[in-house]
């Protein structure tokens, strides 16, 4: 295993105009929130609206961490309890047969330490994952243009993206069976119709771990887990068919994962400012560093909902100064998770909190 390098300032530097570009994409995100609002009456999220799972869990810190590993929240061995949310990445609330990439944010609770800006007053730590290695784009603008589509199609056409994603699943699994994938083709609606809880979610873009720079994974190693990886849904007909495959799951049974890092070990083929570049596991591989175990559980309800998806917000600026997201792309989203939370507050007439206990969200018995 090669060694890690550290952090320096100078592997971060804006791209240009990165401050026009934040600009345009707060007010393009605020004009997604704008059109969902409008349409549903609901402060909903600009991305990730719609949730399929929300979970409580508890985080186990790994013991006999090496140095390396043993940084920030994994310093020491510990437990923690978490909230999961399981979603999909339009802004608008879709029938599950119009299938798009899937997300699960943590959110850490207890941690304490030294906080990022923003969040002085809080004990959380959230990680925001997505099931691709890359974010789609390696900076700002592009980042921007596509939002930009997307929020063109808001709230357009409901029925014809249904037919529109039932075609690109095909293309799609035409190229995987070719041996390649597209994340353009899925991120359109042509993500496979699988069983979200089958999928490794990944952090994409980098964060500081202690004096290193690391991504994060989070990969299903439980038996029952490990088995739905690939596992069709049909989505044909049920517009909730994702969150009825997690609530029947657990309603039987529990799930375990395991939170990796993968820490940067050469600048030049692992980059900061290149939020599309593949850090290479032949380099640095994916090291596990905490379990996350998930009891049995009812999986969702609009009590959980109302608690979760309307009154609390997932940002990786949420957490400890050791864990400082990295680069461009992470820097105007500190800007929009912000601005999204502000108004979500705003148009609910309540304020969006972070919880310093389970007990304070009805997850239950």
């Amino acid at each position: 295993m090669h060694v890690p390098i550290e952090y320096d300032p100078r592997f971060e530097f804006p791209e240009e105009g990165e401050g026009d570009t934040q600009s345009e994409l707060l007010d393009t995100l605020h004009g997604i929130a704008d059109t969902t609002f409008r349409d549903s009456g609901k402060p909903l999220r600009s991305v990730h609206a719609k949730s399929h799972g929300l979970l409580r869990g508890e985080l186990r810190v790994l013991p006999g961490l090496p140095r390396s590993l043993a940084q920030g929240l994994f310093g020491q061995p510990g437990t923690y309890p978490v909230i999961m949310r399981l979603s999909t990445t339009p802004g608008d609330v879709l029938a599950d047969s119009v299938s798009t990439p899937r997300g699960m944010a943590l959110k850490v609770l207890g941690v304490r330490g030294e906080r990022l800006p923003g969040s002085e007053n809080d004990s959380t730590q959230d990680f925001v994952l997505v099931n691709s290695t890359t974010f789609l784009n390696a900076g700002p603008k592009a980042f921007l243009g596509g939002l930009q589509l997307l929020a063109a199609t808001t709230d357009k056409a409901p029925a014809l993206k249904e037919v529109l994603s039932a075609a690109l699943r095909k293309a799609e699994g035409l190229l995987e069976k070719a041996g390649t994938e597209s994340a353009a083709l899925k991120g359109m609606g042509g993500h496979p119709a699988t069983n979200p809880l089958g999928e490794t979610y990944y952090s994409q873009t980098a964060i500081l771990f202690g004096p290193y720079m690391a991504k994060v994974s989070l990969a299903p190693v439980a038996t029952g887990l490990t088995r739905l990886h690939g596992e069709p849904v049909d989505v044909k007909g049920t517009p909730d068919a994702l969150r009825q495959a997690v609530c029947d799951y657990f309603a039987q049974q529990g799930g375990e994962w395991e939170l990796r890092v993968q820490l940067c070990t050469n600048i030049e083929e692992m980059p900061i400012e290149n939020a599309a570049a593949e850090w290479p596991e032949s380099v640095s591989p994916f090291m596990p560093v905490a379990r996350l175990v998930a009891p049995p559980q009812a999986g969702w309800s609009e009590a959980l909902s109302a608690a979760i998806d309307e009154g609390m917000s997932f940002s990786p600026w949420h957490g400890l100064a050791v864990h400082r997201p990295l680069g461009a792309v992470n820097r105007v989203r500190k800007a929009a998770y912000e601005m999204s939370a502000r108004l979500r507050a705003r148009r609910r007439g309540a304020p969006i909190v972070e919880p310093v206990s389970l007990d304070e969200v009805p997850f239950g018995p």
